[in-house]
């Protein structure tokens, strides 16, 4: 209970901090879809692991800033979203209002999810495992997806020491945690083993997370390229990236 309740002060802090600036620059919840999709390298591989979305019912697993939610209604999914953070809930609903899109919003504990058994054909997350009880969650996820169903999430990963040292010690812009918030691991994903025997998972930013420190466009692109063509060769190297997508197929 004390960790939910440090999770949602600190996103509520910092989802008031956001609507301070959206209330004299409204025009900034406009969004296309390619802002969120190219924000990050993997968000746009792992998008196209959920398939054609159209008539499907899709959850937004910890929504945020709701531009996912936004993302996959133009898609024509038909989407409901939450998160633990009631103000990050009111900017998701004002983004959604702001960009034309029909989306169910609500405040709720992804550990005790208020949807019933098999309600979603589709699951998406970004950086949201990681603050859960990966045994609880994965039950609930498998609870509410129906059977043929997928979920898909995108999680910083703990497999590179170097990089562990570096998220703990040194300084780089956008390093903002809560005070339980780790990185998955090893013993995490095989929480899912019992409940996802069909997962899967691939790395992204091995080089790439050298866009952490310096993000100029030339370097981002070749660090990229370096990925695709490393990656490809030796796939364990995924062990050493910065994040991982995680897709969870239901039996």
């Amino acid at each position: 209970m004390e960790r939910l309740l440090a999770e949602r002060i600190f996103h509520d802090l910092q989802a008031r901090e956001r609507a301070a600036h959206f209330r004299t620059h409204a025009e900034e919840l406009r969004f296309d879809d390619a802002e969120y999709l190219d924000h990050e390298t993997w968000i746009r591989p792992a998008f196209a692991q959920l398939g054609d979305l159209r008539g499907k019912r899709v959850l937004d697993y910890g929504c945020g800033h709701g531009m996912a939610s936004v993302v996959m209604a133009r898609a024509g999914a038909c989407v409901n979203a939450f998160d633990l953070s009631s103000e990050y809930v009111e900017e998701a609903e004002r983004r959604a209002d702001a960009n034309g899109v029909s989306i169910e919003f609500q405040s709720a504990d992804a550990e005790h999810l208020p949807y019933a058994n098999e309600s979603f054909d589709v699951i998406w997350g970004n950086a949201i495992l990681h603050h859960l009880d990966i045994d609880q969650a994965a039950k609930e996820l498998k609870r509410v997806l129906k059977p043929g169903g997928v979920a898909v999430f995108c999680e910083p990963w703990g497999g590179n020491p170097l990089l562990n040292f570096a998220r703990q010690f040194l300084p780089y812009p956008g390093k903002h945690r809560t005070v339980d918030e780790l990185p998955l691991n090893r013993h995490a994903l095989k929480m899912f083993t019992p409940h996802f025997p069909l997962m899967r998972t691939q790395g992204h930013q091995f080089f790439g997370m050298v866009r952490r420190i310096a993000n100029f466009r030339p370097i981002a692109a070749t660090a990229h390229l370096a990925d695709r063509i490393a990656l490809g060769i030796c796939p364990p190297l995924k062990n050493w990236c910065r994040y991982l997508v995680i897709v969870l197929p239901k039996e």
